[in-house]
């Protein structure tokens, strides 16, 4: 059995001593020179006909450097529908909509500008219910649309669902609404654009995707990628609110091309309630079937969403919500559609957990209410139910590794013996309930994947450059004790670089608590890589065959004549200090071996 030096041990947090000493310096703390700062005016009703939109007081306040709206500016659709500018013309469709946007000398100055512009709105009829939505007669949120229906639907079909119900013991049904939630990061939205005499465009950003990011403001501004570089500062929270590009990243790169400035846009704390994307609302209702022993016989789910006036990565998660019903539990029968509307409400996003904790709140309540029906333990029902090692869902997801059986045992054992004795006067109720969540993929993408490059110096100082974005989670403490143990050297001689697109390799992002298993994997790759040149520069210094040599503690020695060692740094200026010598450096690229689901929704993400 291998013995582990580094993982498996307890370290700090490599960034922890920095942020509790208040040494972070945050997007919101980065100051450039000649820095102008922009704010955003929005809509003032959910909808309504812009008549006129007048910012020429705006312009002549002392302080202004420039004012623009969608009349001055040229831009093109984004979002994951394509159905949105960043600043609108005409038509507002909820109260976060941008109609104008200024930038000065200072934010106070923007601010007092803002004030200045004149715009009068002819109100139009809004619809704030998806259910009613999608009613005949219902106000059109895109007029251009023949309804407010999306383009998205996920619907799904596995086994005899109608048979199912009918030859149940037991069948369960319930209505689970589910409202907006905000991710409340405790660093805010910000943006900083600057352009350089030729033409390029730097974006500092909080982005999770920096380079689906970099590929999205592109189209967005109407240039090619390569034009666009992506430097990631540390963040005070996502949650996923990094996966989709908005317009205060738009709207920053075009008021620094017109003001010829870096520009800076941060929310204060009432307007990130107002333009931050939250958790979409939604509602699920849900009919479980059983039969007299507790076992799942169907599940029959419709999911209505809330999509507000633009489609983002927020209406995708039916997308998750499916692999909970489907998958949760063992279920031989499932049925699913959804409908996602536009309404006139602020649209939403991606966060965390991604539909998942929608639908486990569905189907977990319902198996509490079978196991009432049946007369069954709700813990029982649940191991009856289990999902273990080498199943299939009905989606097609092999599930590779599950330990749920063995953490129902373990609450098991807690609650009967664990529990401290109820204080006179007080009851104690215990509830139970599981997640699944995909560990290690979630495609989303055509390429999943993650690249690493491994660089050793001629001081052993190791550089990890990994597209993985650090986003608070501990990735960066996570991907060097990978390569300090791949290597064998200690952990504090690892760096990691992970905030420039210019210089990093490409990565998908930051999403479904993928990183350790991707970004780590790459990094394990590029330092295998690594680890064997440094053997093989080592193995004339040591008079042995590269087979017999081994790294550890920070040095490089025969296995079986450990005394006979070198220190790992003499050994990389060794081979690169010399005539025909070379430098120490490795990359690798890994992506899952996973496949995104088809139109049928069925696949093995």
């Amino acid at each position: 059995m291998t013995t582990l030096a580094v993982i498996g041990k307890g370290v700090p947090k490599r960034d922890g001593a920095e942020k509790v000493t208040g040494r972070t310096r945050y997007l919101h703390d980065l100051e450039l020179p000649r820095l102008a700062h922009g704010k955003i005016l929005r809509a003032r009703h959910p909808h309504a006909r812009v008549r006129r939109l007048d910012t020429s007081r705006a312009a002549a306040l002392p302080g202004v450097l420039v004012v623009i709206t969608a009349a001055e500016v040229e831009q093109h659709p984004f979002g994951f529908a394509r159905d949105q500018l960043a600043l609108k013309a005409g038509t507002v469709r909820c109260v976060r909509d941008e109609i104008a946007a200024v930038a000065a000398e200072s934010a106070a100055i923007a601010e007092a500008a803002l004030d200045l512009i004149e715009v009068d709105y002819e109100e139009l009829p809004a619809v704030f219910d998806p259910q009613t939505a999608v009613r005949a007669g219902a106000p059109l949120v895109h007029e251009e649309r023949p309804s407010n229906h999306t383009d998205l639907r996920y619907q799904f079909s596995h086994g005899d669902i109608d048979r199912a119900f009918a030859e149940a013991a037991a069948v369960v049904e319930g209505e689970f609404r589910l409202n907006f939630v905000t991710p409340a990061c405790l660093g805010t939205m910000v943006a900083i654009a600057d352009w350089d005499p030729h033409g390029r465009l730097t974006m500092w950003s909080t982005t999770q995707v920096p380079f689906l990011y970099q590929r999205d403001l592109a189209q967005a501004l109407g240039i090619g990628g390569d034009r666009i570089r992506v430097l990631q500062p540390p963040v005070g929270g996502n949650f996923g609110r990094g996966l989709d590009l908005y317009p205060i990243d738009v709207i920053a790169a075009l008021l620094a091309r017109r003001a010829r400035r870096p520009v800076k846009i941060e929310f204060e704390r009432v307007e990130e309630f107002i333009a931050c994307p939250t958790r979409e609302p939604c509602t699920i209702r849900l009919r479980t079937a059983a039969d007299a022993e507790g076992r799942l016989l169907g599940r029959d789910c419709h999911v209505v969403i809330d999509n507000g006036a633009y489609v983002s990565w927020g209406s995708t998660t039916p997308y998750v919500m499916l692999s909970t019903v489907a998958g949760l539990y063992r279920c031989p029968a499932v049925r699913f559609d959804t409908t996602i509307a536009y309404t006139n409400n602020p649209y939403s996003g991606s966060m965390r957990g991604y539909g998942n904790l929608e639908s486990t709140f569905a189907v977990e309540s319902q198996m509490d209410e079978l196991a009432d029906r049946l007369g069954l333990a709700p813990l029982e029902i649940r191991r009856r139910n289990v999902t273990r090692s080498g199943d299939v869902n009905p989606q097609g997801f092999v599930i590779t590794s599950c330990a749920m059986g063995e953490c129902l045992d373990a609450v098991a054992g807690v609650v009967d013996h664990g529990l401290p004795p109820v204080e006179a006067g007080w009851r104690r109720g215990v509830g139970y309930a599981g997640m699944f969540h995909v560990g290690g993929g979630a495609r989303i993408y055509r390429s999943d994947g993650c690249g690493a490059i491994v660089k050793l110096d001629d001081f052993g100082r190791v550089s990890l450059i990994t597209g993985a974005t650090e986003i608070g989670q501990g990735s960066e403490t996570v991907l060097a004790m990978i390569v300090a143990e791949t290597l064998g050297i200690p952990l504090d001689r690892v760096d990691v670089v992970n905030s420039d697109t210019a210089v990093k390799p490409w990565d998908v992002g930051a999403h479904a608590s993928s990183t350790t298993f991707i970004a780590g994997h790459a990094a394990s790759l590029a330092a295998e890589k690594l680890r064997g040149q440094l053997l093989a520069m080592a193995a004339p210094e040591l008079e042995a065959p590269v087979e017999r040599l081994r790294a550890a503690g920070g040095f490089i020695f025969v296995d079986d004549e450990p005394q006979r060692r070198i220190a790992y740094d003499r050994a990389a200026r060794a081979g690169h200090l010399r005539m025909h010598g070379q430098t120490l450096v490795a990359e690798a690229f890994y992506d899952p071996p996973t496949a995104m689901l088809d139109k049928d929704l069925r696949g093995n993400v």
